[in-house]
């Protein structure tokens, strides 16, 4: 029976993921409490298969004078117990989510401190369409479920201030006044730990005024680099179309010119020209135009090892990965990709006669499949490995005479056809064909996959154009064809439309 002289610990859990520094919070915490005359004890827990790798920290702290007037010592927990936390602290809105839905948030308890900003999880990432969640619905369903909330986009303040999001939040949970102690016991934790103190206070400073409500300050937009002045004649081409095809046309010739040349941007302008006129006879609403410009940009720019190997060389990207990990001037960092070809990617590669030869003959492709049955690390911040790319990437010129190209031109040729034929009797079901290409992306085995099920769309579609609705039919198709990876959703749905095409009749 407890009774009135004892007291209860502290409850703080901590979710955050790898390097961001949650480790070094939750050690602020203990450091401040300590000091400030608490009995303090910490565990943490990693996650794996979480983005960057998840990790819950979680914190008790205990008033020395309360352990001795109680009649037994405290014996501090372990890990946090739903529904008896009082401080819960989220580095990113879907690890709230989570601290949420394991009931770790109280309405009668908590306060909790979360960042808004979005690492996005890998079920996210690998959907077949918008795999995202929600973020206003999951920030509400988090408001919602707390006593006390406070939320602000914590990355941003820790990129405002040249420093981490631990030292965001720590400012944050100081600002809260949810502990006991003062500003200046948590900011002589941050100087006793001696490590980017500087950046950390003014990042703990960031964090308390937005605690109190103080706005987000403005976030500088990186300037976009002006067009190239030789795309200028095609640009003014696409300025001469409407809005929102003017911005997809746009993109699309920065896009190709970029994955190939200047001259395959005006091949995409040549390919949008019959379809701008059909839909000029057909009303130019501009949907059928703003899709079909989309798509065939995506189409004509497929991802190749070629594309794969000048990416992952570009500067840009080694300036973006030191950005990312936050590497000071002149240290050193390895970047290391995992590259797993297939003998159909090689000889998508190789000119058209010569890749269909590898792929059809016997002993040379079993040669092959033998040297690319396992995957290989190439370290591209070595000479060796960055060489090995560049080689690749200096395929670029011949990929108009490659096995891939002839397959990609092809299937472009017949996908533009179809949305012509349709288009005549039927604009919006034209319209959706158009959109159903966004099933073919990717590469290796999730491009044979979309592949396969824009070809079984296309082989129903005389059963399609058969029911009360086409366009709302082949909608219905095309979602069920991106629901999962095994395509269950889509056979299920292909067997219904049998009987609406006969109740249609």
């Amino acid at each position: 029976m407890t009774t009135a002289t004892e007291q209860r610990p502290i409850t703080i859990a901590i979710l955050a993921m790898g390097g961001e520094g949650g480790g070094v919070l939750a050690e602020w915490i203990i450091d401040t409490a300590e000091h400030a005359g608490y009995i303090a004890q910490m565990t943490s827990v990693p996650g794996v298969a979480q983005r960057t790798g998840a990790t819950n920290y979680y914190v008790e702290l205990f008033p020395k004078t309360g352990a001795k007037s109680n009649t037994r010592a405290p014996v501090l927990g372990l890990t946090p117990v739903a529904g008896d936390v009082d401080i819960v602290i989220a580095s990113e809105l879907m690890e709230a989510g989570r601290a949420v839905q394991r009931g770790l948030v109280t309405p009668d308890k908590t306060t909790f401190i979360l960042s808004t900003n979005r690492v996005y999880a890998m079920t996210e990432k690998i959907a077949l369409a918008d795999g995202r969640v929600d973020s206003d619905a999951l920030l509400e369903g988090c408001k919602s479920a707390a006593k006390r909330f406070i939320a602000s986009d914590m990355a941003q303040l820790a990129e405002a201030t040249n420093s981490v999001i631990s030292a965001v939040l720590f400012g944050a949970l100081a600002g809260s006044k949810a502990l006991p102690m003062q500003r200046m016991a948590f900011e002589a934790a941050i100087h006793r730990g001696g490590v980017g103190v500087k950046e950390s206070i003014a990042a703990f400073g960031a964090g308390f005024a937005a605690a109190e409500g103080a706005p987000l300050p403005a976030k500088a937009e990186a300037p976009k680099p002006a067009p190239s002045p030789r795309l200028a004649p095609l640009m003014a081409e696409a300025d001469a179309y409407a809005e929102p095809v003017r911005t997809f046309v746009r993109a699309g010739i920065e896009r190709l010119a970029d994955y190939q040349d200047i001259d395959y941007a005006r091949d995409y302008l040549a390919k949008l020209k019959p379809i701008a006129e059909l839909d000029k006879r057909h009303g130019g609403l501009g949907r059928l135009l703003a899709e079909t410009a989309r798509e065939l940009a995506l189409g004509m720019a497929y991802e190749d090892t070629v594309r794969v190997a000048e990416l992952k060389i570009r500067p840009s990207r080694f300036a973006r990965v030191r950005a990312e990990v936050q590497a000071a001037d002149g240290q050193i960092i390895e970047i290391a990709e995992f590259l797993h070809p297939r003998v159909e990617e090689i000889a998508d590669t190789l000119p058209e006669a010569l890749g269909r030869w590898l792929l059809n003959s016997g002993a040379p492709r079993r040669l092959v499949e033998r040297f690319t049955q396992k995957g290989r690390v190439v370290k591209t911040s070595s000479i060796r490995g960055f060489l090995q790319l560049y080689l690749v990437a200096a395929l670029k010129p011949t990929r108009r005479r490659s096995l891939r190209f002839a397959n990609e031109q092809k299937f472009l040729t017949e996908w533009l056809k179809t949305i012509t034929t349709v288009a005549a009797t039927n604009v919006k079901l034209a319209t959706e064909i158009a959109t159903t290409r966004t099933l073919v992306k990717g590469y290796s085995d999730t491009h044979e996959r979309g592949h396969a099920r824009y070809a079984t769309l296309m082989q129903m579609l005389p059963q399609i154009m058969e029911t009360a609705d086409p366009a709302a039919t082949l909608a219905r198709l095309r979602k069920a064809a991106l629901t999962d990876d095994t395509g269950a959703a889509l056979d299920t749905a292909l067997k219904d439309l049998r009987p609406m095409s006969q109740a249609a009749e």
